[in-house]
């Protein structure tokens, strides 16, 4: 979702009366945000042009390959973004945050190489992430704050069938020998707004978990992959595609922002 946040917010700046908008100026815009871009191409259509004075566009298209958000860690392996007619107010012009006169909708397509999402799995940013996560869902005497845990060695794996497996190594306290866990489960798309965990199986050095231990964190996790959560801040997500190869994952989704929203 950061990615289309950023990319748009560096069109704002050329969509204003400053002058006219053109596919050249539109990409440089974009790869001011970007670290590495290996393919990038923008389309802007707009007819007739005297609308982008107006702060109106009819449609926008982003394609590219191999792309990185300036201070991010993951990398995209592809990206295309296909917008409905977006329209500014006055208020946008020469600011960063956009003010919509009605609500953007756009079509994304995104796919992820299991190699770039290890290696992005393995930095600070993201364990850091990770670890204030993880203790939320694994300490289950809330009362007491001494429990702490170190996640390290996070690794991904795409299988046959929507499934998945996570491995990673837990550290309590930084005491004692690390427990190694490994997770597999399937995802489910309900309702294109849902990610939830089918059959979920966890073993921990080597041996199974019983169940009754896995529903708690399943059960914390599926409420927390509900995108409508989203639609109270003006966010709305709904996931078209969700296909799980060995090498990669390709995800389509249609997004619409409210005028009014947070995001």
């Amino acid at each position: 979702m950061e990615f289309f946040a950023v990319l748009l917010s560096g069109l704002l700046g050329i969509i204003s009366p400053a002058g006219l908008v053109i596919d050249r100026t539109a990409e440089n815009a974009i790869r001011k945000q970007l670290s590495q871009a290996e393919k990038l191409q923008v389309r802007v259509d707009n007819a007739p042009t005297h609308q982008l004075l107006q702060g109106k566009v009819n449609r926008l298209r982003i394609a590219g390959r191999g792309l990185k958000l300036k201070g991010q860690d993951i990398r995209v392996a592809a990206l295309e973004i296909e917008t409905d007619a977006i329209e500014l107010t006055s208020l946008s012009f020469n600011r960063k945050r956009p003010l919509f006169k009605q609500p953007l909708q756009a079509g994304l397509r995104l796919v992820l190489n299991q190699q770039d999402i290890n290696k992005f799995l393995q930095s600070p940013q993201f364990n850091s992430w990770l670890g204030k996560f993880s203790r939320k869902s694994i300490n289950y005497d809330k009362t007491s704050n001494r429990n702490t845990y170190t996640l390290s060695d996070t690794q991904v794996k795409f299988l046959p069938e929507n499934r998945l497996s996570l491995q990673v190594k837990i550290q309590e306290n930084k005491q004692g020998k690390p427990l190694l866990v490994l997770a597999e489960s399937g995802i489910n798309i309900l309702a294109g707004r849902k990610i939830t965990l089918v059959e979920p199986v966890v073993l921990v050095n080597g041996e199974k978990v019983p169940p009754r231990f896995i529903n708690q964190i399943v059960n914390n996790l599926n409420q927390n992959l509900d995108l409508a959560q989203l639609e109270g801040d003006g966010l709305q997500v709904r996931l078209l595609k969700w296909d799980m190869k060995p090498d990669k994952i390709e995800i389509a989704a249609f997004l619409r922002i409210d005028p009014s929203a947070k995001f």
